[in-house]
């Protein structure tokens, strides 16, 4: 395992949360990754949303998720696209299929950019960027 790391340029702007999103955003502060879950047909939604996708219901629980999944795809950044990331590229970043059946897109924080494969298996890494604010980045899952 190399010892680079992704960092988060301190000017990059933050997540702000909607309403549908705020107990998302509330559960990370707790170091925990939770996934909306439709309360009548039971459809699992990433990103949260107002509306089931499935059935259009608006009547929502979180379920707990573990974190782990693997990477199904992922796009190398080697030109800053934002002023904040200038002396930060390159960096991966990931769309991980979480083992609920969902996407979640984050960045690969342990891995350098060129050893990111799809099929990877990652967990989840809870990354406090200030503010209050805190990311769901994923790391090598622990044992691969």
């Amino acid at each position: 395992m190399s010892d680079w790391t992704f960092e988060r340029p301190p000017d990059l702007p933050l997540p702000q949360p909607s309403e549908e999103s705020a107990p998302f955003w509330d559960a990370l502060k707790e170091r925990r990754l939770v996934l909306q879950k439709c309360a009548v047909c039971g459809a699992i939604s990433h990103p949260p949303r107002a509306k089931c996708g499935s059935c259009g219901a608006m009547e929502f629980v979180w379920l707990a998720s573990e974190g782990r999944g693997e990477v199904h795809s992922y796009v190398i950044t080697h030109q800053a696209v934002h002023p904040a990331l200038r002396g930060y590229t390159p960096f991966a970043t990931v769309e991980v299929a979480l083992d609920e059946g969902v996407h979640i897109t984050s960045n690969l924080i342990d891995t350098p950019p060129e050893q990111v494969a799809i099929g990877q298996r990652v967990e989840v890494e809870f990354t406090d960027v200030g503010e209050g604010v805190v990311l769901p980045t994923f790391r090598r899952q622990q044992g691969e």
